[in-house]
């Protein structure tokens, strides 16, 4: 089922339930994704869904973050919960064994020893996880340790 009618029924779900909090997330998401329909004047792919998804993660988590650096605990809780309600949407991320030999590979595959290249084995990474939602700054570190 594409993502925007699985949102669209749990919209649906939401509001027989009258659940406020859920229904407001939804409605953000189906947003996000209809703009970026629009902006783009294509149908949403696969991969153009995880952006927007991956997009409005990191949204929610530096304004919880900015919530707490300003003594706003419930804004923070709130954002942190609409966080994890896109995640519910996106595919699973990949195993920490997953990750490593991905990055080995990678390394291997493009012979980069250097930090200066780190983005030829970053993108080799992002190939070999294709469908796994990945954090790109997490990926960073890992590729940045195994290269210094």
């Amino acid at each position: 089922m594409p993502l925007l009618d699985q949102i669209q029924k749990d919209m649906v779900q939401a509001m027989k339930a009258k659940d406020e909090a859920r229904l407001s997330a939804l409605r953000m998401i189906k947003a996000a994704l209809m703009k970026f329909k629009v902006d783009s004047m294509k149908e949403l792919d696969q991969q153009s869904e995880l952006q927007v998804l991956n997009s409005l993660i990191k949204q929610r988590r530096e304004a919880a973050e900015m919530f707490r650096k300003g003594g706003r605990v419930e804004q923070a809780e709130k954002e942190e919960e609409e966080a994890r309600l896109i995640e519910s949407y996106m595919p699973a991320a990949p195993t920490e064994e997953e990750m490593e030999a991905a990055i080995a590979a990678a390394l291997a595959e493009t012979g980069v020893t250097s930090l200066k290249q780190m983005g030829q084995v970053m993108n080799a990474v992002r190939a070999k996880l294709a469908g796994k939602r990945i954090d790109g700054k997490t990926l960073s570190e890992r590729v940045r340790a195994k290269l210094s």
